[in-house]
This record gives C-alpha cells, structure tokens and sequence, in this order.
C-alpha cells in the first residue's frame, strides 16, 4: 500500500454544554440513530460509541453528555463521563450553535480544553440559522477564546458540510488498524439502545419538569419468538410524575411505547411486543445503589471529577 494512503484509526470526542447537537451530528455522521435526541436539556447521560468507517479510515466517536453544573449524582456522573471522554480521545470536536448566546459554561469548557494537547476542532453548528456575517463573527470570537486547529460550520440536522467534517478529522487521525469490523455502528449493547429508545419518546412526549427524573430498565427481551417481547420499567421520582407517565387511561403510556416500539423494530429489523410498566424511586438519581442498577456506575470512569 502507498505510504500517502495508509489507513487512519483513532479516537474523536464531541463536547460541548447541553442541547447544541452533539447527537444530532454523530448520527448524522455514522447514518443510523445510535444517542438518541431531543430539544431537552442533558438527554445524553453516559459516554456513547458511534463508529464510522470507509476506505480511509475508521472514526471512533465519544458522544458525551453536555457539561453543566451538578445538581445531584447523576449529575455528576454526567460530568464524570464526559470528562473521561477528554483524556480518551486522538482528536477533540468542541461543538457550539451558531446562533447561542457564549456563557459562563462555555468559557469553563474552554478554559479546559484550552489545556488539552491534542488536536481541536471548532463545529459551529446550526449554520442555517444565521447570516454570514453573523457566522463570521461567531467564528472570530471562540477562535480568540482556545487555540482550534481547525473550524468547521455544519448543519447537523441537513447534513450540511458534514463530509467536510470528515475530511477534516481523518486528517489529525493517527495511521493504524481499525478498532472495530466494517459493519459495526455501536458498541452498545441491544438492551440499551432500546431503553434510551425508550427515554427518548419518553423526553419527547412529556412537560419540562419530569424527563430529569426517568430512568428506563429494560426487564426482559426475549428473542426466541419470530415477535420480540420486550418487558421495561419507566422509573420516576414522584407518585404525581408517575400518574402523569401513565396518562388518563393509560393514555400517555401507551403512546411513549408505541412510538418506541416503532423505532425498536427498525433497529432490529423485527416485529416487537413491547410491555411498559411505570415505578416510583424516590430520589433515584441522589443514589449511589440506584444509579448503579439503573446503568450509571461512576466507577466506570476513572479519570477525573
């Protein structure tokens, strides 16, 4: 093979504070829904792997949660996971809107990434949403705030320059063998995707005060049926979240299982039966025993607070 075109592998971590795009982007790069999305605040709460390969190179992406400031433990794991996704990575994406207002979390964020030795890439996001002008101005001062190696405006949501993008990473990636085979996407497992599938129509369909405080479990997912049963818990902090959940005759319930279920069955290509039930835990994301049951074990990441 010619030395100009061996083949690159490495990490890419995604940052930035909450709701700007970062699973918006990563999906649209890797073409299939891996971190699910909403206009909520924090959706993302663990470290996610998204995998993108071609004939140049394979891009391993850590999609993280959004920095922000703790308000309890699962908060703090949040921070947690996106923390450790620094240290992880070849290359570090800093993802911002054009059209935010710069804030006090984003200058904390920089001010950390500005320490960082690894290469740094700028992706305003949402392009379509200001003039040139006002991107340029954009562009002028977060370039004066950290040292970016490169800046890149996309549009997440239409795909806009994304291939750009691409370009631009595989570009400060390392040469060497892929970490993983050509067809896959993800490295998490089944049973995950499905509960955040789940916690998405969730997000989506519920008011602003209770999504903070669900946790999905899936109980059970049975394969040995041409039809995938699937048993799973919406776990809530409050027995009024809870009647909320449930609707009147069951009727929110029923629509957050059946717009997941329609998502479910596309990522696994098969019909599925699933069951939804609703729990209260009072202050679940305040424990330790809790948080861990419900797949947010803080040990996992050992890098930093």
């Amino acid at each position: 093979m010619d030395s100009k075109n061996k083949f690159k592998s490495g990490f890419v971590s995604i940052v930035g504070r909450p709701n700007v795009g970062k699973s918006t982007l990563m999906n649209r790069i890797v073409g299939q829904k891996i971190a699910i999305t909403s206009n909520k605040p924090q959706t993302t709460r663990n470290k996610i792997t998204a995998v993108y390969t071609s004939e140049e190179g394979q891009i391993v992406f850590l999609d993280t949660p959004g920095m922000h400031k703790a308000k309890n433990k699962l908060g703090g794991y949040m921070n947690l996971a996106a923390n450790s996704a620094l240290g992880d990575a070849d290359v570090l994406i800093y993802i911002l809107e054009a059209n935010a207002k710069f804030g006090n979390q984003d200058e904390e964020v920089l001010l950390k990434l500005s320490g960082l030795k690894m290469p740094k890439i700028l992706v305003i996001n949402k392009i379509d949403a200001v003039s040139g002008e006002e991107l340029m101005k954009v562009t002028k001062d977060l370039t004066s705030r950290c040292d970016f190696d490169e800046t890149v405006p996309v549009s997440a949501i239409e795909g806009t320059n994304v291939d750009e993008l691409i370009r631009v990473i595989m570009q400060y990636l390392p040469e060497g063998e892929p970490f993983f085979d050509e067809e896959t996407v993800t490295d998490q497992p089944v049973r995950q995707i499905a509960a955040e599938m789940i916690r998405e129509k969730a997000l989506h369909a519920l008011n602003e005060e209770i999504p903070h405080g669900i946790a999905v479990v899936i109980d059970r997912m049975d394969f040995s049926r041409k039809i995938v049963d699937i048993d799973a818990t919406i776990v809530c902090e409050r027995e009024s979240h809870k009647g909320i959940i449930i609707g009147k005759g069951g009727s929110m319930l029923k629509k957050i299982g059946t717009n997941a279920r329609f998502e479910i069955e596309k990522m696994l290509e098969q019909q599925v039966n699933l069951k939804l039930f609703v729990k209260v835990k009072d202050r679940w994301r305040d424990s330790d025993f809790l948080l861990k049951n419900y797949g947010y074990n803080a040990d996992d990441y050992k890098t930093g607070k």
